[in-house]
C-alpha cells in the first residue's frame, strides 16, 4: 500500500546497497538508483549516503525508514481488519505448479514463515502442463486464472511483462546420458565438452545462455551448438537422452530425467529462478509476496551478518 517508490526506498536500506537490493527485486542497480532519486527529489533532502562500500542512511532517512516500517506494518494490518469486516477471513493465493516448476520451493519460503500471517491467505495448487502451448496459455492467464508459478526467468519477454520475486541463483549444469563416457566424471571441463554436441536454448530467449553461446563461438568451436526452439520442457530432456548429447540445465532439475546425470561446469553462469507473477497483482497476491520478499531480505541479511 506504501508508494513503490518507498517500498525500494526499504529494500535498498535493508540490504545496504543499490546492487544487492537490485538483485532482490529482480531489476538493474540504474532502475533502483533512479527511484531513489525520484523519491529523494521529491522529498528534497537525501535519504542516502552513497559510498564506495553501499550505501548508509541519512539522520533523515533513518526517521523515514522508521516511520515507513511503521506505516507499512498499520497498513497490512488494516487489510486484514478490513478482510475480516468483508468476511474473508482468508485470501486465496492460486500457485501453477507442474513437473518441471514445482510449487514447493515457494511454499518451503511460506512454511518458514512459522505463522506470521500465514493464516491471512488459504493456499491454492493449480496444475498445469509444461508444454510450449499449454505454458503460453497459463502466461496468458497470469493474475487471472492462476496468481504465480515458480520458474528459472532468466527470459527477456518474461522480464518485460511479469514481475519476479527472486527465490535464489541456480548453477548452470551439463545434463548427459548415464551411457554417455563422461558421466561418471564429479565435474566436467571446457576441454570435455570439446567435440561434443550441447543443447542451448536458441538466441534471445535468455541472456544468461546468450552470453554461454557467445563463449563458445569465441573460444570453444570444437563444441557443436544444438538450438532449442522453445524454452525447456519433458520433451528436451527426452531428446537429450535418445540422442545421446549434452544439454545446458538449472542444477534444481537435476533428478527430473532417470535416464540423465547432471554435472557441475568450471564455469560461473547461474540462472535466476524465482516467482513469476503479474505485473497488476491483486490486493491479496500482493500482500502475500510483500511478505515472502520480506523473509528472503530476513534470510539475506542474516546470511550476510554471518559472513
Amino acid at each position: 500500500m506504501l508508494h513503490p517508490h518507498i517500498e525500494t526506498f526499504l529494500q535498498v536500506a535493508d540490504c545496504g546497497s543499490f546492487s544487492k537490493a537490485a538483485a532482490a527485486r529482480f531489476c538493474s542497480p540504474v532502475s533502483i538508483m533512479n527511484q531513489i532519486n525520484a523519491l529523494e527529489g521529491r522529498m528534497g533532502f537525501p535519504l542516502l549516503t552513497r559510498t564506495n562500500h553501499g550505501v548508509e542512511l541519512t539522520l533523515a532517512g533513518r526517521s523515514v525508514y522508521e516511520d515507513a516500517k511503521k506505516i507499512m506494518a498499520t497498513a497490512e494490518a488494516a487489510v486484514r481488519q478490513a478482510r475480516n469486516l468483508a468476511g474473508a477471513r482468508q485470501g486465496v493465493v492460486r500457485i501453477g505448479t507442474s513437473f518441471l516448476r514445482p510449487c514447493k520451493p515457494l511454499l518451503d519460503v511460506w512454511a518458514a514463515l512459522d505463522g506470521e500471517g500465514t493464516d491471512d491467505f488459504q493456499i491454492r495448487i493449480v496444475p498445469f502442463d509444461d508444454s510450449p502451448a499449454s505454458l503460453t496459455d497459463m502466461l496468458k492467464s497470469l493474475g487471472r486464472d492462476i496468481d504465480c508459478f515458480v520458474s528459472p526467468c532468466d527470459a527477456f519477454q518474461w522480464k518485460k511483462r511479469y514481475n519476479i520475486c527472486l527465490l535464489a541463483q541456480q548453477r548452470c549444469c551439463v545434463a548427459l546420458s548415464r551411457k554417455h563416457r563422461l558421466a561418471a566424471r564429479e565435474r566436467l571441463t571446457w576441454d570435455d565438452l570439446e567435440g561434443e554436441s550441447l543443447m542451448l536454448v536458441r538466441r534471445g530467449v535468455a541472456p544468461v545462455l546468450d552470453r554461454m553461446r557467445d563463449e563458445i563461438e569465441q573460444h570453444h568451436a570444437g563444441i557443436h551448438i544444438i538450438d532449442m526452439p522453445h524454452i525447456y520442457d519433458a520433451e528436451a530432456f527426452n531428446q537429450c537422452e535418445q540422442r545421446g548429447c549434452l544439454m545446458e540445465t538449472p542444477e534444481i532439475w537435476a533428478d527430473i530425467h532417470p535416464s540423465l546425470v547432471t554435472l557441475p561446469m568450471n564455469w560461473d553462469y547461474t540462472m535466476p529462478y524465482g516467482v513469476v507473477y503479474a505485473k497488476n497483482p491483486s490486493a491479496v497476491f500482493h500482500e502475500f509476496i510483500q511478505r515472502i520478499s520480506k523473509k528472503l531480505s530476513q534470510a539475506h541479511n542474516q546470511l550476510m551478518a554471518k559472513r
